[in-house]
């Protein structure tokens, strides 16, 4: 994934939480949340990057803060009021599969400057439950055009409004967002009537890029051109837990580098190079699932495993 063009400064948006990880009825915490780990994701592959979020001053918060800092990921809080840390348990299947219930509260009641970024990403709950998603869409929404704007629904039906409700949001991310990535899983509960249709009902929404995850059975990336196909990169499972935000993160960064933000932005692209950037992610989705919770790969890591692929 070695630099081709300056790939400009990042804004990501949306929740910070702490996993509680029951694996065995064996307890283990880790920092997450999509956003937080896109944004993670893309410092470690070289992108100056900005995490707006919402995370209190306690020990939990803490150590959010700690996670974030030591990726060198800049923070600026959301938060108009005062709330504990979000927290997601998740409980791992014999399968390596993850179930999460959630403690969260989301807001958006400080929105960030955005001037300087030439890429900003929003997802999950942050992008869709309210009162804080309408807040981010405006933001989304009112950016200037030439920005590359990337978005990830990652689905959690328990925090969101109802299916009909969220795809009318989705709809409108997606009139806005270059690149919109979602899993297999996100389309059939987004168009339970017709999981297949989710890329063209995104494209003919406004999407460029539609991507769609299907875990070991790779992805598939399609725009107005069709449709290409990209295999997964097969490792030892630990866990599925942020193979998803480091396929973004990879995403985001492949398009940026091997691209430009502009090109995507402006649909100016061929089939050869998402190509390269749909392996770049794969590949960095499947380093995240050989160990245990969202550890996306950084730069030398994800260069050293394409070599080895190429070899």
């Amino acid at each position: 994934m070695t630099a081709s063009r300056p790939p400009g400064r990042a804004l990501v948006i949306g929740e910070a939480l702490i996993d509680i990880v029951d694996r065995d009825g064996r307890e283990t915490s880790y920092v997450g949340g999509s956003p937080l780990n896109v944004a993670v994701g893309l410092s470690r592959l070289g992108i100056a990057t900005t995490f707006a979020t919402e995370f209190a001053d306690d020990e939990r918060g803490r150590s959010i803060a700690d996670h974030v800092a030591a990726a060198a990921v800049d923070v600026v809080q959301t938060a108009a009021t005062s709330a504990p840390t979000s927290t997601a348990r998740a409980r791992i299947g014999v399968d390596g599969s993850a179930t999460y219930d959630f403690d969260l509260s989301w807001e958006f009641g400080r929105p960030p400057e955005t001037a300087g970024f030439s890429i900003v990403h929003v997802g999950s709950v942050g992008a869709l439950r309210p009162p804080g998603a309408h807040r981010v869409l405006e933001l989304i929404e009112n950016l200037s055009p030439d920005v590359l704007v990337s978005f990830d629904p990652n689905v959690r039906p328990a925090l969101l409004p109802p299916a009909a409700d969220t795809r009318a949001l989705v709809d409108r991310y997606a009139a806005r967002a270059a690149v919109v990535k979602l899993s297999d899983e996100d389309a059939e509960w987004l168009y339970p009537d017709d999981p297949s249709s989710a890329s063209r009902r995104l494209l003919r929404a406004g999407a460029s890029i539609v991507v769609v995850t299907r875990g070991e059975h790779g992805s598939t990336v399609s725009t107005a051109a069709g449709d290409l196909q990209v295999a997964a990169h097969t490792v030892g499972l630990v866990d599925t837990i942020g193979a998803g935000d480091s396929y973004m993160s990879a995403l985001i960064a492949g398009l940026a580098r091997g691209i430009g933000a502009q090109r995507v932005v402006e649909g100016r692209f061929d089939e050869h190079e998402l190509a390269a950037a749909g392996r770049a992610a794969a590949t960095a989705a499947g380093i995240t699932v050989s160990r245990a919770g969202a550890a996306p790969p950084t730069t030398a890591e994800l260069d050293a495993a394409l070599g080895r692929i190429a070899a």
